[in-house]
Order: C-alpha cells, then structure tokens, then sequence
C-alpha cells in the first residue's frame, strides 16, 4: 500500500449526510475505494465511525477545526491533495499537487451575504483556485458561472463530471409511520429549509390542487420555515402540508415510492441529486427551468419557467396527464436517473488524479 501513490480526500463535510456536501463526499469516496486499487487513500474526517466502511481500504486522518489555522496545517506531503469542495479552509501546509471541486458559486448570486463576508469568500476562492492544478466542476452550470466571475489560470485543466445517482436500496419499511393527517395523494420535495430552496411557491399552487397534500423533509430548523408558515396560514391550508425534518434513509425511501410527484422548485443548484433519486423510482419530476436544473433532470422532467401559483398548478396537472398517458414513462425516468453512475463518477476523478500527478 505504501508504494502506491497517495491522495489526501479532504473530506471533513462527510459529518453533514443532510446535506449535499455530505452526500457527496460519501458517495464519492465509496465508489473511488471500490473500483481503484492504484491510490493509498486518506480520508478526513472528524471521527473513525464516520468512514467505518472505508476502512482499512482508506487510512483515516482526524479532522479538528485548528487545521484551519497556517501553522497547524498538515504537513505529509501527499502526492496529491482533493479538496472536496470550494468553501474548504483546509489546505495543506506544503505546496502539493492540488485539485479542486467546484460545486458552485451560488453566493455570488443570492444576495445574502454582506459586502465584507462576499469578499472574503471570492478571496479565499480565487486563492485555491490558485494553488490548484486542475479543477472540476460538478456540472456545466458550474463551469461557466465559475468562469463569469472568476480568474482561470489557462494552465488550470478544467473537467465537468457530474455526480452519480445514489443506488436505489430496498429496506424493510415496517418501521415507517406517515405523517398523522396524510390521507390524500402527496407531492413531495426535500432540502434544506433555505430561501434558494422555493419551497414557498409550492403552497400557493396547493391551493390550486385541492386533491393533493404536500410533504417537504429536510432541516427545517432555520428562519426561512416562518416565511413558509406564513404562507400556509395566509392560504389557510393547515393540515394539509407536512414537514417531517431529516428522515432516515428508510423514510425517502417511503415518501419516493409513495408520492404522486417530486417538485422541486429551487433557484441555485449546483447538481441536483433528489430530483435523480425520485427518477430511479420512476416519478415524474417538477423543476424549476434554473441553474443546472435542465441539464440534470433532462428532457424527461417537467419545468416550471415562473412561480406563477395558477401556472404551476397548470403545469404540474399536464405533466401528471402526459406521465399517466404513457406507460413508458416511468422506464424512461430510470434509464435516465441511471445515465449518472457514481461508478463512473469516480473512474473520470482516477484520471485526473492520474494526469496531475503525472504532470509534475
């Protein structure tokens, strides 16, 4: 193990499995593991049970918040470093063979941040880019955006690989209770609880669809909730939306084979893995026409080019119709969802650590 070259997966995000990071960061690393034997992996983590199933293929290296700081940064030189993602503060403290992913540059868009917290971000962006020898993005959204507002070094080599659609896993869901009150057929979306997400719009086209109820999971401890509280009391439709929170693997698993339809009307996405996971079920697909949205949910989605309550409402009853009229719809979904395999997510990451560490 020790003859073959190594990878540092700065990984420490694999803590959130809730969020897109977290997600990626697994998934990325398990499949890596599984069809290479050519890289001595190191996987950063802030405990061992964290990565227990990439162990002993994987050596484990603790993460601790002081690794941020200059002097306590880690000094093993690797042959090469991955940062897992842009906002990372880690960096090695040696100028090592250095690639980065880019999942988006989303905060350059949103309005949220301050003038000072905005420049300090692009600072440290700017600043691994870089260091870098070569970038990857996660979509072609996230090339280009990158490109619009930053500095590319022409000696940076630039790749898109898209992420994989998680595989479908059948468990025992003897276990999973409904939601109390969830009676009717239920559209349903997942995120986290944040303004980019849209979630709001979809209670206006509820009142719309009085035959359906709605279910949103995700971390709703978060101050967008009350925007989304407000608009259920203004419409009066108690009762008829829920929010369940995070939900274990066994819970997707329920919501997806039972909901009449995933909708998902976020206005920043970097990728966008939930609107695959619903295709891998053969459920028809309601995205807003935003970001990397259309590049990912492809033709076989239905697009929402406003948040119009009365339109959205009109374009998810004819998506419904088309889906129901087509037997074969349900097929083409999955076949599609299958087009974005982690497997090859990771043979197309082996080569460009192979062509970076060749090209020292």
């Amino acid at each position: 193990m020790d003859d073959k070259p190594s990878v540092f997966l700065e990984s420490h995000n694999i803590s959130n499995m809730y969020g897109g990071f977290g997600q990626f960061n697994y998934w990325l690393i398990k499949n890596l593991i599984s069809v290479d034997d050519q890289f001595s992996f190191t996987v950063f983590a802030k405990n061992k049970q964290l990565i227990r199933e990439f162990l002993p293929e994987a050596e484990f290296k603790r993460y601790h918040t002081f690794h941020r700081r200059e002097l306590f940064r880690i000094r093993k030189k690797y042959n090469l470093w991955h940062s897992l993602n842009q906002n990372s503060k880690i960096e090695p403290y040696h100028d090592l063979p250095y690639i980065m992913t880019i999942h988006d540059v989303i905060f350059l868009e949103e309005g949220l941040m301050s003038e000072i917290e905005k420049q300090k971000r692009i600072q440290l962006l700017q600043e691994k880019i870089q260091r870098s020898k070569a970038i990857v993005y996660i979509s072609e959204y996230a090339r280009n955006s990158t490109n619009k507002y930053f500095t590319i070094p022409e000696s940076i080599k630039e790749h898109v690989i898209y992420n994989g659609t998680p595989p479908l896993i059948k468990h025992n869901l003897s276990g999973v209770e409904k939601p109390k009150g969830l009676q009717k057929p239920f559209l349903f979306s997942i995120g986290q609880f944040m303004e980019k997400k849209n979630f709001h719009t979809l209670i206006g086209m509820l009142v719309q669809l009085k035959d359906f109820q709605l279910v949103i999971a995700g971390n709703h401890n978060m101050a967008y909730r009350k925007i989304i509280e407000s608009e259920i009391a203004k419409h009066k439709l108690e009762g008829e939306i829920f929010f369940p929170g995070k939900i274990s693997e066994q819970e997707k698993q329920y919501y997806f084979e039972n909901c009449r339809a995933f909708v998902f009307p976020s206005l920043h996405e970097g990728f966008g893995i939930p609107p695959l996971e619903a295709m891998t079920y053969g459920k028809p697909v309601f995205l807003a026409n935003r970001t990397s949205l259309p590049e990912i949910g492809g033709k076989e989605a239905f697009y929402w080019e406003h948040f119009d309550p009365e339109y959205m409402s009109r374009v998810l009853r004819d998506g419904l119709q088309k889906y129901d009229n087509d037997p074969a719809y349900p097929e083409r979904l999955k076949t599609h969802a299958a087009t974005f395999n982690w497997s090859q997510t990771a043979e197309e990451y082996l080569k460009v650590y192979k062509s970076v560490i060749n090209s020292k």
